[in-house]
């Protein structure tokens, strides 16, 4: 943990200071002091900082620039690579929001995923308050479980090692947890988790967990776990296949989501769904052409095995419908189409429940942490329609985002509130607090969302 709670400690401030308060600040300090700051060039621009020593050259303060105001969260997020290893407290007026925020941001910025690498290097440590110390590690083991899972490589993350992960999550919460293996998935018809996953010698697994009193309003999450994809018989180029090690990002997020909701006990009747495979290929793969009858019953012609996620999805949707849920919301790394609207930065959100979007949306904004609803466009289903099956799974043209959407959208009643989250679940730069790799996006927004729709 990158923080520290020994009261014993001499902590070094870390004093946050905008623009405005530049002038005043060097008035009031020690001529050297003032000198200092200014011969350093230090202006106060955002995550710009200044090391300012005491008489023996040591370092008694550190001053960072930050906004006058917004979201905390990245305020501090680049100092744990920058700073000298020591102790550290953070000395500001603001309040105790944005305190937890830039807390949470500072053990975001520590965040590296050195698992393989013989790495006994110590990170600086920030004071964490007792009053904050609850919150702050919640999302810090949270938002850190969605980053490791992600980063883990293929051969340490198969569907059965997701499954150890869910099990595990589930026994710290006293939560239940259940799972459908191999062949039992055609016994207990969930046909399409099983053709994608059925090629590949880690058998597909429908996960299950399910926490808290089942009067309460159920709240469904659905995470895409398609652990590796070489895109099936329709294979990916080596480029394009790379970094799919991320293609269970979807199951990623509905852990770490699910470990808040239950860390925080919001008054809801949980349910995780988690269709965990390996799309690989073999003598058995699944292949175009083929068509598919659906846990809901609708038949699926394979237009193309790349297309493999919306798959394994509908059927646990289906699932998830059977409970007449309050709310459905999942996360995949559905499509690229989605990334060329967007970008890689800002997730798409779709919903059959206009409120659920914009009310997403408007926290997303709040939260500085994007998600951008597009529209659920019915008139694109065309482009679905098939000559000997219900639909095919993969539809040719523009609006790709879209219509992988009007495909899951079959597979939900619509009467239930369902909202579905397209993300790259992937940093493919560097920002501070935010390192290459595995990322969760779009987290911080969706819980905010569900604390204000189920309040304690």
């Amino acid at each position: 943990m990158p923080y520290s709670s020994d009261l014993k400690n001499s902590y070094i401030p870390i004093t946050p200071v905008t623009k405005s308060q530049l002038e005043s600040l060097i008035e009031h300090s020690k001529p050297a002091v003032g000198n200092w700051i200014q011969q350093s060039d230090f202006e106060a621009k955002e995550g710009e900082y200044c090391l300012i020593s005491n008489e023996m050259g040591e370092l008694a303060e550190v001053l960072i620039g930050v906004a006058r105001k917004g979201d905390r969260r990245w305020s501090i997020s680049g100092l744990p690579t920058q700073l000298p290893v020591n102790h550290y407290e953070l000395q500001c007026s603001w309040t105790t929001e944005e305190q937890t925020q830039a807390l949470i941001g500072w053990g975001l910025g520590s965040y590296k995923f050195d698992q393989f690498i013989d790495n006994d290097k110590a990170m600086p440590l920030l004071h964490l308050p007792s009053a904050l110390k609850t919150t702050v590690t919640a999302f810090y083991d949270s938002l850190c479980t969605v980053r490791d899972l992600i980063n883990l490589p293929a051969n340490h993350m198969m569907p059965e090692h997701l499954s150890q992960e869910l099990e595990t999550l589930a026994n710290e919460y006293d939560a239940e947890f259940s799972e459908i293996v191999g062949d039992d998935l055609l016994t207990q018809n969930f046909p399409t988790i099983h053709a994608v996953g059925r090629a590949s010698d880690h058998a597909p697994r429908l996960l299950s967990l399910t926490w808290g009193e089942p009067e309460n309003p159920r709240l469904s999450l659905v995470g895409k776990g398609v652990c590796f994809d070489t895109g099936g018989l329709d294979i990916k180029g080596s480029n394009f296949m790379r970094q799919m090690k991320k293609d269970m990002g979807g199951a990623a997020h509905v852990l770490g989501l699910a470990k808040l909701v239950m860390a925080f006990q919001l008054p809801v009747s949980l349910e995780v769904l988690v269709p965990a495979v390996d799309n690989a290929i073999s003598g058995d793969a699944f292949r175009p052409g083929d068509v598919i009858k659906t846990r809901s019953g609708k038949t699926v012609e394979i237009d193309n095995t790349d297309a493999e996620g919306r798959l394994v999805l509908c059927d646990a949707l289906s699932l998830a419908c059977d409970a007449y849920p309050d709310l459905i919301i999942d996360f995949a790394t559905l499509t690229g189409a989605a990334r060329v609207a967007l970008g890689t930065e800002v997730p798409v959100i779709f919903s059959n429940d206009n409120d659920v979007a914009q009310d997403i949306q408007r926290q997303s904004v709040k939260s500085e942490e994007l998600i951008w609803q597009l529209p659920l466009y019915k008139p694109y289903f065309y482009g679905l329609e098939s000559n000997v099956a219900d639909m095919v799974n993969s539809a040719s043209g523009y609006g790709g985002a879209i219509s992988a959407a009007l495909y899951l959208n079959e597979f939900v009643d619509e009467d239930i509130s369902w909202a579905h989250i397209d993300l790259m679940a992937f940093n493919v730069r560097k920002r501070p607090g935010r390192p290459l790799g595995g990322e969760a996006m779009g987290l911080f927004a969706v819980f905010d969302y569900l604390q204000n729709r189920y309040p304690a």
